[in-house]
């Protein structure tokens, strides 16, 4: 069993246009490949909901702000498509940059608001670069659904905010974050970890969970934030890049956790940058808060 691969825009659009003639409901997973269970757990989702998925792979070089974390980069398409098999998903859309972005290209995506501050502030011109591919590969696949998970929140919100601002009809699905066994929220940068750093790296989402709980009992954003950043940094991470509360549904800041919130952060462990998020739930009782938090 094997999952067919189109390279060009052509060959994936005979595909669509064969299954759009059927009235079938089409999904993507936009992805940049080195797939692990999270991203797989997007396929089963898009499965469950659509009679064909479209899985893309194509690492943007558009979104990396340094051309040696672009080079670093895994890229490992046999294993993708090995892992896409079993799934049963329909085809692999993996085109080269070349085509994406072809000689004279001038367009870019832009998405203000939601863009701003956190990985927007370190990552100058990231943001413009996701909203521009996924915007083609929306465009190109004419998909109804397209899955994407809620570890990477604020490009979430910059996908949904595109989508409504350009009338783009298709619905987005966010899905979970999915977790290793310790609480790390599975990435495909966790293989740069070294033996000793991957042990340290869960304490990133302890210590947002265990926060996340304290403001959902009203405790003072400012302290829990302060006390966080020390006890990531005293866990061996380097650097906390940023950490702070932000309103669930527009990615305001907080000063106070008095709506559905997420506690979000990145956090730079040797040469490796980790993000995660956890939900905070006001005025639950303890059980349901760190239940919350630990499912987020």
């Amino acid at each position: 069993m094997s999952v067919p691969i189109a390279r060009t825009v052509a060959e994936l659009r005979t595909a669509v246009t064969a299954w759009r003639q059927n009235g079938l409901k089409i999904g993507v997973v936009p992805t940049m490949g080195a797939l692990h269970e999270g991203h797989l757990s997007l396929v089963r989702a898009a499965l469950a909901e659509a009679d064909r998925v479209i899985v893309t792979l194509f690492v943007n070089p558009k979104q990396f702000n340094s051309a040696a974390d672009l080079a670093a980069y895994p890229r490992t398409e046999h294993d993708d498509a090995v892992k896409l098999a079993p799934l049963g998903a329909h085809l692999l859309y993996a085109p080269n940059a070349a085509d994406v972005y072809p000689e004279g290209f001038a367009t870019t995506v832009s998405v203000s608001g939601v863009s701003k501050g956190l990985c927007g502030a370190s990552r100058p011109g990231h943001f413009d670069g996701v909203a521009t591919v996924v915007t083609k590969l929306f465009l190109q696949t004419r998909a109804d659904l397209a899955f994407f998970g809620e570890k990477d929140f604020q490009q979430l919100h910059v996908v949904r905010r595109l989508v409504r601002d350009l009338d783009i009809p298709i619905e987005i699905i966010a899905c979970p974050t999915v977790r290793e066994a310790d609480g790390l929220a599975m990435s495909s940068r966790n293989v740069r970890l070294s033996a000793e750093q991957r042990l340290a790296a869960p304490k990133l989402p302890e210590v947002l969970s265990a926060s996340a709980a304290r403001l959902s009992a009203r405790a003072p954003v400012e302290l829990v934030l302060a006390e966080a950043r020390q006890a990531i940094l005293a866990a061996g991470y380097d650097e906390v890049e940023y950490l702070e509360l932000r309103a669930d549904d527009d990615l305001s800041p907080l000063t106070a956790a008095e709506r559905p919130a997420r506690l979000i952060a990145a956090a730079w462990l040797g040469g490796t940058r980790l993000i995660d998020n956890v939900g905070v739930l006001p005025g639950q009782n303890k059980g349901e808060l760190l239940a919350a938090a630990n499912a987020a």
